[in-house]
């Protein structure tokens, strides 16, 4: 039986000002378990739209925020329908100053308005939420999981993006508040997440005993999940479906 998905824009309140955001659930009317799906550097666009009506589809409601929204609503710069090498790095530095915008204190001061707003919510259960991102939307789930515990009951980041770096507000230095589930689908040979990023990372998480997966998706490169782009591998898309969907079946209620 397919599952009727109900997709709308809303407007989340946030500490600094509204956050443009796509709300999608089941078209039933009840309350479904909440996840917060972040963004990918491109933005709140149509392919996100579709993966949030997917996670919708598998009994979620589901809250996609415009991260950048202290510099305009989505899209903050004009995208093409189909993201190809040659535009992306014009396309990236357009963005730069948007997300710029996105400190790491706006970050968790917004994340806790996104869970606030879906606990808040009919159509969720009120129960801890997942959270998943994709690209500098993983770092948004690590750091969401990390400053907000008792709100998250797992979290997953795809092709993610300097996870764990040296710098002193790295989000894997969260690991030691972190008490949900987690799982890494890395993307292979990323230069924003080389292999010692990924160690340093699993490294923190089991030293702080929390409970994760990290799997490097061999031959996928960094952008795999993103339709609309150049870097989109089916496969593994579908793996990470796969993978994300278990979490969730076994960790929301």
């Amino acid at each position: 039986m397919t599952t009727t998905v109900r997709g709308t824009s809303v407007d989340v309140p946030t500490p600094d000002g509204a956050a443009d955001a796509y709300l999608a659930h089941p078209d039933d009317d009840a309350p479904h378990p909440a996840v917060l799906l972040y963004m990918d550097a491109f933005g709140l666009r149509p392919h996100l739209r579709a993966m949030a009506d997917r996670l919708a589809a598998a009994g979620h409601t589901v809250l996609v925020p415009n991260v950048f929204h202290r510099a305009g609503r989505a899209p903050v710069v004009d995208l093409p329908e189909f993201i190809d090498p040659a535009a992306r790095p014009g396309i990236l530095e357009a963005i730069g100053p948007a997300a710029r915008t996105l400190t790491p204190e706006a970050a968790v001061r917004d994340a806790g308005a996104y869970l606030d707003w879906l606990a808040g919510s009919p159509l969720t259960t009120g129960g801890p939420a997942g959270v998943v991102g994709y690209c500098m939307g993983a770092g948004l789930a690590l750091r969401t999981a990390g400053s907000h515990p008792e709100r998250v009951a797992a979290a997953a980041g795809f092709h993610g993006a300097h996870l764990a770096t040296e710098a002193p507000d790295s989000p894997h230095l969260l690991a030691g508040r972190i008490t949900a589930e987690l799982y890494f689908g890395h993307a292979d040979q990323d230069a924003t997440n080389p292999p010692e990023m990924i160690d340093r990372l699993d490294q923190a998480l089991t030293a702080a005993g929390v409970r994760h997966r990290a799997e490097v998706y061999a031959g996928a490169h960094h952008g795999f999940t993103q339709a609309d782009t150049a870097a989109y591998d089916a496969a593994a898309a579908e793996r990470h479906w796969a993978a994300l969907l278990d979490l969730f079946a076994r960790t929301l209620r």
